[in-house]
């Protein structure tokens, strides 16, 4: 009722189903007195109190599993959800549930003693990746989650390397310490040599495999332990006592020599510390306050010197209140992150749109993080990348697929807003006009560099940068009358997911749906189905080659042509030329000028030039794929009065792809990078069928009792793969794919690859 009275007063509502959901039930567990004030503090806590997390993991390694016990222990959910049995929290969508996967990120809010913490669950599998990069882009620290039997991954790689890229501080948990072939040194080993991470170990697990029971903290030499989940135990109550001489002397001395190596480990990473042990503590490093220790442990990690190490098991449910604390004490507030682009804004308000959801009811709504000032429903707010004014008609707090209604948000927290028609991910959103370009003034008076849009220079957040897609396949609805509602489901899934590309076949007509691996296309296919009720049909998958050229070439081309009663005639004389990053992962295309040329052309012409060299390189001369890693010398370009830009752009496209027939093309095929996790009686099967895919192993690795295949193979040879492993193996192996580069295909390769394009085989 206190709740009940505080929605009705101040605005707040559950927006679904009003307060009988677990949503608002949350805070009729926390205890607060009815005033006014404490219940606001729910909505906008102190910022230093707020922690913006990541789950990010490898597929399989128990991030969904882990969120799931944190809100439990948290009192956001009653019972405990298990990802086998499809009723976990953030895996809210059918194809979730079905498939046992996270496949979009999904934000919850809850609190933890006395800090408020804003949690999203990221995908593991690589084909959803740019869910975890636009997660963490918007996050100021990350929980990596290990399987403690396998290490660091393919993925786990991947991610880590996101993280690092967006500069967000990490801890490292070892999850899955019942397994059998669990192992600590193994894992905090795989962390060194693959992340090139400098583990800080704060707990000890006590006991491995199945008689794995607790940890102990190296901080505080307590001992935490948990009842089996055979007793019926939810894990929420569990021991804690000092460690004392009764207990186990393998595990005292065990603790002993950790504790020591951590307290040398951190003097080392934080002089701070290290003056205060060489002062205070010289004689006896076991004196050392475990507050102290916390405190350097904190820089330690803010500094991203080094990643404190937990351990547990989140499905017997050990471990994970203790990762909680650690969230709290070692991952930074908002506040304690620095960004330039905040300070020039000062109190006005700065947010970056890092994903869009579309509701049937609603439209679309879209994730906002707030870096600066207020931000309120029924707002008008500016979009400098769209250059346009929209206004926020409604403020929600995310709660996985539940939305609580408020009156207001600040700095630091995350929010979900509905009204906001135009804005897509990557946008920043301003109070207004006029305070972008304050910021913009206050960026050039420091020195620093705005971006410009349209006529005006002003300061944006960085948004997310999206992959090439690499697959691709034609998409068709059953019949002529659902063309625009296909149409329409297309365009409000590439809002929420732009890594999946749509466009239409300039000869054909169709339809091109291009996605990130097999599984997306699929998700896709059926989220068409499900969702906006229409049933399509697939062509056959196809790989996304890309093109270039092998050698430099100059040529000439003039376009007359009279349009009306007036003459347009232009000459263009230029060069194309390879580049040295031809075949690597988004390899790009460059172009110049003569400086002869580029005096002389007003800024009109030269824009016409740039669109003409661009919309060549959207075809290749061979297959019509893309071009890339190819450079451009414009040498010369002579136009008559009254030649319109259009046709110096036509005269430039044409005399470019001249070019590119002439310097002989070569395609370039993606190659995946392919880890293989297999048992050493099935290895020489897989070797054998890699051999037959133009496969080359990189590395054959041991892990405990199995072996771990790196490789690198064409994508083309890939399709299908997972049945054909199941197969090979009888279901005992595993395998993860990530696009290494692109090679050039060999002559007899790209001969068999044309003439089946062409339909001759």
């Amino acid at each position: 009722m206190i709740w009940g009275r505080y929605l009705l007063t101040s605005g707040l509502q559950c927006c679904r189903c009003r307060w009988s959901c677990h949503v608002v039930r949350q805070y009729s567990f926390l205890g607060l007195q009815d005033d006014v004030k404490s219940l606001r503090a729910l909505v906008n806590p102190d910022i230093s109190k707020i922690r913006n997390i990541g789950i990010m993991a490898h597929i399989d390694a128990g991030k969904t599993t882990t969120t799931e016990r944190m809100l439990y222990y948290s009192g956001y959910t009653r019972a405990l959800g298990d990802v086998d049995d499809g009723d976990t929290v953030t895996d809210f969508m059918a194809q979730e549930r079905e498939r046992g996967i996270t496949i979009q990120s999904a934000a919850v809010t809850f609190d933890w003693k006395s800090h408020r913490i804003n949690l999203i669950d990221t995908p593991g599998h690589v084909d959803f990746t740019l869910e975890v990069e636009r997660a963490l882009r918007v996050l100021d620290g990350a929980v990596a989650v290990f399987d403690a039997s396998a290490g660091v991954e393919a993925q786990t790689l991947t991610v880590w390397r996101q993280a690092e890229k967006h500069h967000v501080p990490c801890i490292c948990f070892l999850n899955k310490m019942d397994k059998p072939k669990a192992n600590l040194e193994f894992s905090i080993e795989s962390i060194k040599q693959k992340l090139k991470a400098n583990p800080v170990l704060l707990q000890i697990p006590v006991g491995t495999g199945k008689s794995f029971t607790g940890v102990v903290d190296l901080l505080t030499n307590q001992k935490l332990t948990w009842k089996t989940k055979a007793m019926g135990e939810d894990g929420r109550v569990f021991k804690t006592k000092p460690l004392c001489q009764a207990d186990d002397p393998g595990l005292l001395q065990e603790v002993k020599e950790a504790r020591a190596a951590l307290i040398e480990q951190v003097a080392d990473l934080d002089d701070d510390f290290a003056e205060l042990l060489l002062t205070d503590f010289a004689d006896n490093f076991d004196a050392v306050p475990s507050s102290k220790l916390q405190e350097a442990v904190r820089r330690v990690t803010l500094a991203r010197k080094g990643v404190p190490v937990l351990c547990g098991s989140s499905l017997r449910n050990k471990g994970v209140q203790p990762l909680l604390d650690a969230v709290t004490a070692y991952l930074p507030a908002p506040s304690e992150r620095h960004h330039d682009v905040v300070r020039w804004y000062k109190d006005d308000l700065c947010a970056l749109a890092f994903k869009v959801l579309h509701d049937k009811q609603r439209g679309p709504l879209v994730f906002l993080r707030i870096y600066s000032g207020t931000l309120k429903p029924q707002a008008a707010v500016h979009n400098i990348n769209r250059n346009s004014t929209e206004r926020i008609s409604r403020l929600l707090v995310p709660f996985a697929d539940q939305h609580v209604e408020i009156p207001s948000l600040t700095a630091g927290n995350i929010a979900l807003t509905v009204g906001l028609k135009q804005t897509v991910t990557g946008d920043t959103i301003v109070s207004s006009k006029a305070s972008a370009a304050a910021a913009a003034r206050r960026a050039q008076s420091d020195g620093g560099t705005g971006k410009r849009h349209g006529e005006e220079a002003t300061v944006i957040l960085s948004g997310v940068e999206v992959p090439d897609p690499v697959f691709f396949c034609t998409i068709e609805p059953p019949t002529m009358a659902k063309q625009a509602d296909l149409e329409n489901a297309l365009n409000c899934l590439q809002r929420e997911d732009p890594s999946l590309k749509v466009r239409i076949d300039p000869d054909s007509g169709q339809t091109i749906l291009c996605g990130m691996g097999e599984l997306h296309i699929e998700i896709i296919q059926d989220r068409i189905r499900r969702e906006y009720r229409i049933e399509t049909h697939l062509g056959p998958l196809q790989v996304a080659y890309r093109e270039t050229v092998l050698q430099h070439v100059s040529t000439t081309d003039t376009l007359d042509r009279t349009v009306g009663e007036r003459r347009h005639v232009v000459t263009v004389d230029l060069a194309v030329s390879p580049t040295a990053d031809v075949v690597s992962v988004g390899g790009s295309c460059d172009f110049a000028f003569k400086e002869e040329v580029e005096s002389h052309l007003s800024s009109e012409m030269k824009e016409a030039v740039e669109n003409g060299v661009h919309s060549s390189y959207l075809q290749g001369p061979l297959l019509g794929y893309p071009v890339q890693g190819v450079a451009t010398l414009i040498q010369s370009v002579a136009m008559e009065p009254g030649t319109s830009p259009a046709m110096v752009s036509a005269c430039v496209s044409r005399c470019i792809h001249k070019a590119l027939r002439l310097a002989g093309g070569q395609v370039l095929e993606p190659v995946m990078t392919l880890e293989v996790t297999v048992g050493e009686e099935h290895l020489g099967t897989v070797l054998g069928d890699l051999a037959q895919r133009r496969g080359s192993v990189r590395d054959i690795q041991s892990r405990h009792d199995d072996k771990v295949l790196l490789a690198t193979v064409p994508l083309a040879e890939m399709m299908g793969y997972s049945t054909i492993l199941r197969t090979l193996t009888s279901g005992n192996a595993t395998f993860s794919l990530e696009l290494d580069t692109y090679e050039a295909m060999n002559p007899q390769d790209q001969s068999i690859l044309l003439k089946r394009v062409a339909g001759l085989l």
